[in-house]
C-alpha cells in the first residue's frame, strides 16, 4: 500500500474537489442559463467595483484574456455588463455591470439559499466561522506566490493582506 500523501496535498485535493461539486451545483441552480464563469465574473465586479479592464478581470480571474472576453461577451449579450474602450488604453476595453447584471447575481446567490441553509443545518455557523478565516488565509498565500513566481522565496501572508484582487494589489500597467 503506497504511503498516504502529505496533509497539504490532500488538502489542496479536497479543495479541487469541493471546487468541482460546488460549481457543478451552482451551475445547476443558476438563473439566466448563466454558466459559472459568468457568475465569478459579475461577483468580480460588484467585489471589485465597476470599470474593470478585461486584462486585469483575467488575470484576477486566473484565465486568458480570451477567454475572459467570450465572458463578458456573453454577459453583454444579456445585458448584464456593458463593455466600452479604455480611456487610457486605445487598445484595451472595461466592463461595467447593468441593473440587471447585479440583480442577476444576487439572484445566482438566492438560487443557492436552499442548498446554504442546509449546509448550515448540517455543519452549523461555527463550522464555516471557523473554516473560513483559515482558508481565507490559505488563499492569500497561494496568491501571494502567484504573484511571487515559482523561483521567489515563499513567507506566509501578513494577516493584514488584502483580497488577491484588490484595487490596491493589482498591477497598474495592466489594460
Amino acid at each position: 500500500m503506497p504511503n498516504p500523501p502529505p496533509p497539504a496535498f490532500q488538502l489542496l485535493n479536497e479543495i479541487g474537489i469541493i471546487a468541482q461539486l460546488a460549481g457543478r451545483r451552482f451551475e445547476q441552480v443558476m438563473p439566466l442559463d448563466m454558466s459559472l464563469a459568468q457568475f465569478t465574473a459579475l461577483n468580480h465586479l460588484v467585489r471589485m467595483g465597476d470599470g474593470r479592464s478585461l486584462v486585469r478581470m483575467a488575470s484576477a480571474l486566473q484565465v486568458t484574456k480570451a477567454s475572459m472576453g467570450e465572458v463578458v461577451r456573453k454577459l453583454a449579450e444579456k445585458n448584464l455588463v456593458t463593455i466600452t474602450p479604455d480611456p487610457q488604453d486605445g487598445r484595451g476595453k472595461r466592463v461595467y455591470l447593468t441593473d440587471a447584471g447585479r440583480a442577476a447575481r444576487e439572484a445566482a446567490i438566492a438560487a443557492l439559499g436552499p442548498d446554504m441553509a442546509t449546509m448550515t443545518e448540517t455543519f452549523g455557523n461555527a463550522f464555516f466561522n471557523d473554516l473560513v478565516p483559515k482558508l481565507a488565509e490559505f488563499r492569500r498565500w497561494l496568491d501571494a506566490a502567484r504573484e511571487a513566481g515559482p523561483s521567489a522565496p515563499r513567507t506566509p501572508p501578513s494577516a493584514t493582506s488584502d483580497d488577491r484582487d484588490s484595487p490596491s494589489t493589482e498591477r497598474r500597467t495592466d489594460r
